[in-house]
């Protein structure tokens, strides 16, 4: 007799076919198997891309916050800077233009400690005030005392290698370090290198391990002094309303910049370091799918053990009146079982361990006793994760996919199976 599809007796059937009984132990084995491995898959793909998600994100959000979205040059630098700066404040869609002296240094520090480079910026006080990503985690009173010809700001781990830091974070009394410059006064046997010890009157942490490491802020006039960039700006930093279009703010600021400005855009500056995250995300996806479709290979497997298994109930059930398609469709509803159930556990367990994936670092961290996600090689201090909604609909999408897939070559040979050879033998 003929039945609707997806009728109640084709789900007891597959249900009743998926509990193992002693003899119909080796099916369950591989349908567990099978589920572990879609579940896990799934999981570990949303892990996977949140992570690459939330470590773009963070570095794109740290690198821009530093460093702006675009910034103007000249070659001899930029004399009348002010008016620069407040003409390319005037383009539409710009949000700050912030005049700058930067150069590079060695840095000395206390007697016996070691000497390393760093990148100075010379900044005015109100101009680093409104750099949030710098102000906001500044020790209590460093804008206060930024100003004068001695005092300078460095980043949280400049100061740890230098050894100007105490245990809870503040720095050590009377904290200075030494700049060493190429470009000091002309004597008579040539160039000589320009030296001055500065105070260090405070610290930030901006989070990520090589800024931290590098950077070093200056009042304005004393770092054009200190550069010989008297009057001058070297650069003004650009940040722009919608940083992803930035190449259509070009134009509009190269006019409104000095004459024979240049404009370098962020793409432009890490286009291959965004490229190779990109790269990398995409591969990761690639490769991680995998373990997904191997799982699915085991529904296959399984599938047709459990129809060999079964032969002389689909013949009864052939004799009784079940069409070729109740059979395909009792399989079916078997083997895509697993893959929904799979999935939807993975899902589950990948964005549980999205959520708390810090928590769990610094567990095995504890646990193990080494260091998980090294700042020092991954730029960051923590572990990042964005869950993106269009990442879990297409992993879930592919994993239901690609199990629907699996289970449709065994559900059709159940279909095909002949009764009367089925129970031949019987």
């Amino acid at each position: 007799m003929a039945t609707r599809p997806f009728a109640a007796f084709e789900w007891v059937l597959a249900g009743r076919y998926l509990r193992a009984r002693k003899r119909e132990r080796t099916v369950s084995v591989i349908s567990v198997i099978s589920f572990l491995g879609i579940m896990l898959g799934v999981a570990t793909l949303i892990i996977v891309m949140s992570v690459m998600n939330g470590f773009r994100t963070e570095l794109l959000s740290k690198i821009l916050g530093l460093n702006g979205h675009a910034v103007v040059q000249t070659y001899d630098g930029i004399p009348d800077y002010d008016a620069a700066a407040a003409a390319i404040r005037a383009v539409p869609g710009v949000v700050r233009a912030v005049s700058l002296v930067d150069g590079q240094v060695m840095v000395r520090g206390p007697e016996g400690a070691t000497t390393t480079g760093a990148l100075v910026r010379g900044i005015s006080k109100a101009d680093l005030a409104t750099l949030t990503v710098v102000s906001n985690t500044l020790t209590p009173g460093s804008l206060d005392a930024f100003e004068g010809g001695h005092a300078i700001i460095v980043g949280s781990r400049l100061a740890d290698q230098m050894g100007l830091r105490l245990g809870d974070g503040s720095l050590v009394p009377g904290a200075k370090l030494t700049l060493i410059g190429a470009e000091g006064p002309v004597t008579a046997v040539g160039p000589t290198t320009r030296r001055k010890t500065y105070d260090i009157v405070g610290t930030f942490t901006i989070g990520m391990s090589e800024y931290d490491q590098l950077i070093i802020f200056m009042p304005m006039e004393q770092a054009q002094l200190y550069f010989r960039k008297e009057g001058l700006a070297t650069q003004i930093e650009v940040m722009v309303e919608r940083p992803e279009i930035i190449r259509d703010y070009v134009a509009g600021l190269r006019e409104a910049g000095p004459p024979g400005a240049r404009v370098s855009t962020w793409q432009e500056t890490n286009a291959s370091f965004f490229n190779a995250i990109q790269v990398e995300r995409t591969v990761m996806f690639l490769i991680l799918t995998l373990i997904i479709l191997v799982a699915s290979l085991n529904i296959i497997s399984g599938m047709i053990m459990l129809v060999k298994d079964k032969g002389r109930d689909i013949a009864i059930l052939r004799t009784m009146g079940a069409t070729r398609g109740a059979v395909m469709r009792v399989f079916l509803i078997a083997g895509a079982s697993i893959g929904v159930v799979g999935t939807l556990a993975g899902v589950g367990l990948g964005l549980l361990f999205a959520a708390n994936i810090e928590n769990i670092r610094q567990g095995i961290s504890g646990l193990l006793g080494v260091q998980l996600f090294d700042p020092l090689i991954y730029f960051l201090s923590r572990l990042p994760a964005e869950v993106h909604t269009e990442d879990v609909v297409l992993i879930g999408g592919l994993a239901l996919g690609l199990s629907l897939l699996a289970t449709l070559y065994p559900a059709w040979r159940a279909a095909r199976l002949d009764p009367v050879e089925a129970l031949r033998y019987e």
